[in-house]
């Protein structure tokens, strides 16, 4: 840890991060671990970058929007790892790092001499994170994966989208998110280990494993019962109502499955009556009989315009929403009031939009001193001369040979 850096009174202000991944899942958490104050180092190819900068159209200031999406808080060096001094200003990096973060195929850093076994030699206290697709080791460790072909693979596709519907991915690339929170998870725990044992780890994730562990109640359905889950669209499989109506003017989500919950939402309705079926009077009974009570609600509530059924509903505190676009939700009074929109200014090519920071602290203000993302390879002489003191004509001579 690098003590004449802490500032600010963040958790991991003063932690150096290596961050040599690309794409969403690495880069996602790399910025999770700079949004709690560490200095982390992305490490780009000269003249290229991190793919996600071309991806596109849109483009924002030259780089595609994704981009802006996992790269807050972070300073740009480039180097090139193929040749023997990229190599050497590589190692000399992590080994003044306290975090070294990848996401290459398992063959990648042990060929650039950076793997974990060889840099833990030197650095015993050295925290060392990949990210893969399938895993550090067994039959397909080597395989290269995307979110989509993941969501695929691990059972999302299977159990999301309408009942006989086409197989449906989640709305984002959400497994390659939910790896990245695991690895920063992997990686806090370390570094709380390592304050008492004076030693850090290699830690591990894939994409494949954070999906599978995610499956959650839908693993122990088919695990318990040996039935393979079915598709529910916005219903549920164990409550009924659950699910996303259309109204008159759109579409409101109602969640009325408990007893209580589903007497008011009826009552609300005009339809005391199926209160008292003996098909609808408790919740096995609707589970079973989903389509017929189906059939009565959605021609109930689609008489209401969505204001009016929500406002009806959340007087008598039945959980209800509507579905809203991205208009809605950033003008939403609760997403203002928890600064989940924020902006982020560069002294180049001025302000960017960001998202806010999921978990709040009494501590600390998360969101204070956040950067915007950096362009290409605009820190690398700082960080050269401040992490290896590196000369100036050192410096120029790499960029004249193009190593950096």
């Amino acid at each position: 840890m690098n003590d004449d850096a802490i500032k600010g009174g963040k958790p991991l202000s003063g932690m150096r991060v290596m961050d040599f991944t690309r794409f969403f899942a690495g880069p996602y958490c790399a910025q999770l671990l700079g949004d709690l104050g560490a200095e982390v180092v992305k490490v780009e190819l000269p003249g290229q970058g991190d793919p996600l900068r071309t991806q596109g159209p849109p483009f924002h200031h030259g780089n595609g929007i994704t981009f802006y999406a996992t790269n807050r808080n972070k300073r740009s060096v480039t180097l090139d790892m193929q040749t023997d001094e990229g190599r050497r200003i590589a190692r000399a990096l992590c080994l003044k790092a306290d975090v070294v973060l990848e996401n290459f195929r398992p063959d990648v850093m042990p060929r650039f001499g950076l793997d974990y076994e060889s840099l833990a030699q030197a650095s015993p206290h050295l925290v060392y994170a990949s990210i893969s697709g399938f895993g550090a080791d067994g039959p397909d460790m080597n395989q290269g994966a995307f979110d989509l072909t993941i969501q695929a693979l691990g059972g999302y596709m299977a159990i999301t989208g309408e009942p006989g519907g086409a197989p449906i991915k989640l709305g984002t690339s959400a497994f390659d998110m939910l790896a990245g929170m695991n690895c920063q998870s992997a990686i806090l725990a370390a570094l709380l280990q390592r304050a008492t044992t004076g030693r850090g780890q290699k830690v591990e994730t894939s994409l494949l494993e954070s999906e599978v562990a995610f499956l959650v109640n839908a693993a122990l359905e088919y695990l318990i019962t040996g039935t393979e889950p079915a598709k529910w669209g916005s219903e549920h499989a164990q409550q009924v109502p659950y699910k996303a109506f259309r109204t008159a003017d759109g579409w409101a989500v109602i969640a009325a499955g408990f007893q209580n919950l589903f007497e008011s939402f009826v009552r609300i309705l005009g339809r005391e009556d199926l209160a008292t079926d003996v098909r609808f009077r408790n919740m096995a009974g609707r589970v079973t009989h989903r389509v017929a009570l189906y059939a009565i609600l959605d021609a109930e509530v689609l008489k209401f315009r969505t204001t009016e059924i929500i406002a009806a509903l959340e007087t008598a505190k039945v959980p209800c929403a509507p579905v809203n676009g991205m208009a809605e939700v950033f003008g939403h009074r609760q997403v203002k009031h928890r600064r989940m929109h924020v902006r982020l200014s560069h002294p180049r090519y001025g302000e960017v939009p960001s998202l806010g920071a999921a978990a709040k602290y009494s501590a600390f203000d998360v969101v204070e001193g956040w950067t915007a993302p950096p362009m290409l390879g605009e820190d690398t002489n700082a960080v050269l001369q401040e992490w290896l003191a590196m000369r100036d004509d050192e410096i120029e001579r790499l960029h004249a040979a193009k190593v950096i």
